[in-house]
């Protein structure tokens, strides 16, 4: 699929500094997230294996992460890896729903079986609901011409539904992404749509669905504005952030949103959940603040690859 145009070789020294920094346990999860955020932008089997082995790690937001990266570089050597996470219920929900989205993103028809089974037999409404989403997904994408560009994202990541229609007012998405009787991925489509819309009138719709009874809405309503990163939204996503009762998925997805605002206050409030007793939302914060501590200094989060010998001495001598 489309994504892996997009990524490059890199040395195997390189891979190999990676794939230590994203598997060794005892680093901050801050470095961690930035060796994963470098591998997902490389092809081959060295970077696919290490985030398949990251799948399987004791931190559940590092776990979900890797799931979700090997979505968006969409690549199908990963999806019996991909499969066995999501049938392992020994594995957190949020790490479930993860690969699941991922199979979606792949988008093959060989993994409709795989979702149908789990659609059935997860006991968990979020992983059955992202099944749900991802068999839409596929069967949405053998309508779409090849080469028609018109359901990407102008943010780059590969959605779980494709945006409502272009021609559709704000007033209509709204109605749509609020109604509690139309089905996920109509109600997705609709979140996209107004994402791409833009505008306060939009957004104010984005954040009134907060209130959605999906869990899994919440969650990627909380994603889409870390992406729009409009002022706007942060005392709503200061509520969720703080609401020790909401799903911790909504809550991860709220800190990375403050992340992304970066204002004063949101700051102040990551800083204080780094604190919190759920390690989904602590590490969450921890992330959103080092990234926000390199954007600041000019700094790339990712590796970057030419500087990796001077970045391994570094890390050798401390």
């Amino acid at each position: 699929m489309g994504s892996l145009e997009n990524s490059f070789k890199a040395s195997s020294e390189t891979e190999e500094f990676l794939r230590g920094r994203l598997l060794d346990r005892d680093q901050p999860i801050a470095e961690r997230f930035r060796a994963l955020f470098s591998l997902r932008n490389l092809r081959g089997p060295g970077p696919r294996n290490a985030l398949i082995l990251a799948t399987r790690d004791s931190s559940n937001l590092l776990a979900h992460e890797a799931a979700f990266a090997l979505g968006q570089m969409q690549d199908a050597d990963a999806i019996p890896s991909l499969e066995a996470v999501l049938r392992d219920l020994s594995l957190h929900p949020i790490v479930r729903h993860e690969a699941a989205e991922a199979l979606g993103a792949i988008g093959l028809e060989s993994n409709v079986h795989i979702l149908k089974n789990s659609l059935v037999l997860d006991p968990a409404q979020e992983v059955r609901e992202t099944c749900e989403l991802a068999l839409s997904r596929i069967e949405e994408l053998k309508k779409v011409c090849n080469g028609d560009d018109s359901s990407k994202s102008p943010f780059l990541s590969v959605d779980p539904a494709a945006p409502a229609s272009s021609s559709a007012s704000v007033h209509q998405l709204r109605e749509v992404l609020l109604n509690e009787e139309k089905g996920m991925h109509e109600r997705y489509a609709a979140l996209f749509g107004l994402r791409n819309h833009g505008g306060e009138e939009a957004i104010s719709a984005i954040i009134e669905s907060l209130g959605a009874g999906s869990a899994l809405l919440r969650h990627e309503v909380a994603y889409v504005l870390g992406q729009l990163q409009n002022k706007t939204a942060s005392d709503a996503l200061s509520r969720i952030l703080g609401d020790v009762n909401e799903h911790p998925m909504v809550r991860h997805e709220a800190a990375e949103a403050l992340g992304s605002i970066a204002d004063d206050q949101c700051v102040a409030l990551l800083e204080e959940f780094t604190k919190d007793p759920e390690p989904i939302v602590s590490q969450s914060c921890e992330v959103a603040l080092s990234m926000l501590e390199f954007e600041r200094s000019g700094k790339s989060f990712e590796y970057l690859f030419m500087q990796m010998p001077q970045v391994q001495l570094a890390t050798c001598q401390t």
